[in-house]
């Protein structure tokens, strides 16, 4: 009765979710694991309804970890109980009610040893911005007590992109990017060294989110960027693009990928923050999309034309179908190789 319950819910709000949004474009389900635990690691822009996107569509009935202030009331605790909501504690909620994340951690990793999944915002809190914040250490916390109980368990991260076209307005439309699920092991070092291996997890899903999300890495002049407009300056050229690969250090230095630099001009005009991401996503992908013990080679070169510049990206990765090339510029689209 009970899931019945909840499928009709879930049915609700997926209905409700496609009436307020003008178009929900979903990716990358077929890299959620079925039969192993795993932890959804999404960016967090827009509070409660980045929940309920990702709950009625994750190909799986994940447990939520949501902040303690809301469980005011024995009916609310019956009411997100039946949803598997599970409340977290934060400094801002006293000092001394911390602790009790000790009793969240441990039916977390109970969870995970029984291959259920959970769903948790390591940037802790919401914000409109479009950038990818700096992770809390609250969810390798779980994943460490997970793996105290069961040191061999084979839990899965999987990073998800919410991308909104404007969340300030109605109708709005959204993109959710299921990235490709990291083990957990494979992250591991030394069990004598945590804290080496926590900075090793969150720079691998920071990365990762990084690339299934727009992220705008000049956080001293956010304010002044306006995205929905093409506002073109003399930019130094060398400087975006070592900004770029500094963007993807532990990417580039992971798989050992060579880039390089051609021709490359001083300065040229275009959009700071839009070149950036052009060329930090077709990099990211030139480094992702590769067969199996692949080295990435990716060049970059520029070709003067009149009044303008011609630039030339190559890789030696798997390509993409000829059936996707008509997508690859459209907006909310993602195509595989």
């Amino acid at each position: 009765m009970k899931k019945s319950g909840y499928n009709l819910v879930k049915l609700w709000i997926k209905a409700s979710l496609h009436l307020y949004y003008g178009k929900i474009k979903i990716t990358g389900l077929g890299n959620v694991p079925q039969d192993k635990p795993v932890l959804f690691l999404p960016n967090h822009q827009s509070a409660l309804l980045d929940v309920l996107l990702i709950a009625v569509d994750c190909n799986r009935k994940p447990f939520f970890l949501t902040r303690s202030d809301i469980f005011k009331s024995k009916m609310l605790i019956a009411i997100f109980d039946f949803f598997q909501m599970i409340p977290i504690y934060r400094i801002r909620d006293g000092r001394e009610s911390l602790k009790n994340n000790n009793a969240v951690f441990e039916r977390c990793a109970h969870l995970l040893g029984s291959n259920e999944a959970i769903l948790m915002f390591p940037e802790a809190n919401h914000n409109l911005k479009r950038r990818v914040r700096p992770l809390s250490k609250g969810f390798t916390r779980i994943l460490f007590a997970a793996l105290e109980k069961y040191p061999e368990l084979d839990i899965h991260l999987v990073p998800v992109g919410l991308n909104y076209q404007d969340a300030t307005i109605f109708p709005d439309r959204v993109a959710l990017n299921y990235g490709e699920a990291i083990a957990l092991q494979d992250l591991l070092l030394e069990k004598d060294n945590p804290v080496a291996s926590t900075q090793k997890i969150k720079d691998k899903v920071t990365e990762a989110l990084k690339g299934l999300t727009t992220h705008i890495e000049d956080e001293e002049n956010y304010d002044t960027i306006d995205l929905h407009k093409n506002v073109v300056d003399k930019i130094k050229l060398p400087h975006i693009l070592n900004n770029v690969i500094r963007n993807l250090d532990a990417l580039i230095k992971e798989t050992s990928t060579k880039i390089v630099l051609q021709n490359i001009p001083d300065h040229i005009h275009a959009n700071k923050t839009k070149m950036t991401q052009l060329f930090q996503n077709l990099i990211a992908n030139g480094i992702k999309f590769q067969a199996k013990g692949n080295t990435p080679v990716i060049t970059l070169n520029c070709i003067e034309k009149k009044k303008r510049w011609q630039f030339e990206v190559r890789d030696n990765g798997i390509g993409i179908k000829s059936e996707y090339h008509d997508q690859i510029f459209t907006l909310f689209k993602r195509s595989e190789g």
